[in-house]
């Protein structure tokens, strides 16, 4: 006499293949996502996080006999505490005031012109693109020459149309000017980037918008403001977050042209920094601004990503 197993429910049968299907499909996407985790924990944790554990010590460049010491929170109260810290602080804010208008309208008005059907349009695309890829420190060298007091090429331009009226102008030793220089050289360098952004978000609108509005009698402003302006909001809402950002990490120009001078009218987080780390060695210190920098930097980051759900991107 034999037993019979009792038969299980067809439903139970059923779901067993879609349970493994859902359990391969699950490794397949852990095991895709752990290269991006790998890279992410080796060069955005583990640096933080190392960052973090030397700001709360009083680690020097150069080891020395003395052994390093936890200090806690020490070092961030000399950043709060430091006027030269709040100076750069102000400076970085007043440059991203500046930036902003003058790159992005810069990068806006060029992909406008650009996205028009105009011969060799690829070709001044390119152009317009260069500044983008050439090395900064190379761009600060020949815009270091055209600032040249006083008889540089901007300043003979100026006495040439002003028929000598106005007065050569010192650049980059005013203080009144310094800053601004620095926001004209930095928005010709980078403005390439945005145009590129902007020009694919024009592309991204439907001709058959532009055909609608052209049947309801709308003229070219109107088109561009009912129909243009309203398709590349979200793309508004990118290059205005990515170009802050970037604003806040301003270094090179202020390093190789001013070292944060005149009067510290140019002193950056970043240049502040780096000065604390490497000219006065206290490593410490500089890990503190760099942490206090992230803050900064994340609490950007967050606003970008509530204005981007709130834009539905």
């Amino acid at each position: 006499m034999t037993l019979q197993q009792p038969a299980l429910p067809a439903t139970a049968v059923a779901t067993r293949p879609a349970r493994r299907r859902d359990r391969a499909r699950l490794y397949q996407e852990i095991g895709m996502l752990m290269p991006a985790v790998a890279l992410l924990t080796i060069f955005l944790v583990v640096p933080f996080l190392l960052s973090f554990w030397t700001a709360m010590t009083n680690q020097p460049l150069v080891p020395r006999p003395t052994p390093v010491r936890f200090i806690g929170l020490t070092n961030f109260l000399r950043v709060f505490k430091d006027d030269l810290f709040w100076t750069s602080l102000w400076n970085v804010s007043r440059f991203t005031f500046w930036i902003l208008p003058v790159q992005c309208g810069l990068a806006f008005a060029s992909a406008l012109l650009l996205h028009q059907k105009l011969p060799l349009r690829n070709f001044f695309r390119g152009l317009f693109f260069l500044p983008a890829i050439t090395s900064m420190v190379v761009v600060c060298v020949i815009w270091g020459t055209l600032f040249q007091y006083p008889t540089g090429p901007f300043n003979q331009v100026i006495g040439f149309l002003s028929g000598g009226r106005i007065q050569p102008i010192d650049w980059l030793g005013d203080p009144d000017w310094a800053m601004f220089s620095i926001v004209l050289l930095s928005a010709w360098q980078a403005y390439g980037f945005q145009m590129i952004v902007y020009l694919a978000g024009l592309q991204g609108i439907p001709d058959e918008l532009y055909d609608a509005a052209r049947i309801d009698g709308a003229n070219a402003f109107q088109r561009f403001w009912h129909v243009t302006m309203p398709g590349l909001r979200p793309t508004h809402v990118f290059v205005l977050v990515i170009t802050t950002i970037q604003a806040f990490k301003l270094y090179t120009q202020v390093a190789i042209l001013t070292q944060g001078g005149p009067r510290s009218s140019t002193e950056t987080v970043v240049h502040y920094m780096v000065r604390a780390g490497f000219e006065e060695q206290k490593l410490g210190y500089a890990s503190a601004v760099s942490v206090i920098l992230f803050l900064i930097v994340l609490v950007i980051a967050l606003v970008q990503r509530q204005l981007l759900r709130r834009f539905d991107v």
